[in-house]
């Protein structure tokens, strides 16, 4: 069932966000002696990752960092999704370097590297991240992609509406499988869509964003805007 959490504050949704994951992440250490997280990237989940990285009692030497998706540029360009978590967060904690998995996108042959991520991702990540673009999208998962109708690979070579182009995504089935998602979401720009998420018909191929409609979505009072009955406000 989905949870709202409703922020009317930047500061006050990245602290709420940054609870979460810290108890979500914390919570499957405790029952499993490690975690699988996987991050987006954009600049809604920014200020999280600074406000984890400012200490959060998490125990980053069991924790194992996956990406949702990535563009097809080095890791050090300002358009990396890796660059930008590394920067905000990964800098700034320790975690081993070995327990970073990065998804190496700007490889010539990405279908190879979409295959060799997904060796690389465990049967199901136990903390999920998402962010949400205007048009519904999650992940590189862009609505009428046929990457939403893959059951089988779990990571797929795709492109992307804006460049660059290329691109490497989870699929639903990760999603899907994952243990505890949660979504991010602000501005009144996105106000229309997250009704259309979170109260229209559902419809992935159109709304991708509503594979992570069972979760926690963190809204500002903008992006929440046009809902009609918002379930926790804070």
């Amino acid at each position: 069932m989905t949870e709202l959490i409703l922020a009317s504050q930047p500061s006050d949704l990245a602290q709420e966000a940054a609870e979460w994951l810290t108890r979500e992440v914390s919570r499957a250490i405790a029952e499993r002696g490690r975690c699988a997280l996987c991050l987006p990237g954009g600049r809604t989940p920014e200020p999280v990752y600074r406000e984890l990285a400012s200490g959060s009692p998490i125990d980053w030497s069991r924790v194992e960092v996956y990406f949702g998706d990535e563009r097809a540029v080095p890791p050090d360009h300002p358009d990396s999704n890796y660059h930008l978590v590394h920067r905000a967060l990964l800098s700034r904690v320790p975690v081993p370097p070995g327990q970073v998995h990065r998804m190496e996108a700007e490889r010539v042959d990405r279908d190879a590297a979409a295959q060799d991520y997904e060796r690389r991702l465990p049967p199901r990540i136990d903390v999920l991240l998402l962010g949400m673009g205007q048009d519904g999208h999650t992940a590189s998962l862009f609505p009428g992609s046929a990457a939403l109708d893959e059951r089988q690979r779990r990571v797929v070579a795709v492109l992307g509406a804006k460049p660059p182009a290329g691109r490497l995504t989870i699929t639903p089935p990760v999603i899907e499988a994952a243990g505890s998602v949660a979504v991010l979401a602000t501005g009144d720009d996105k106000a229309a869509m997250v009704a259309r998420a979170l109260e229209g018909p559902l419809d992935p191929k159109a709304v991708p964003v509503q594979l992570a409609r069972r979760g926690v979505w963190f809204l500002d009072h903008a992006a929440a805007g046009s809902l009609t009955s918002p379930k926790v406000a804070r």
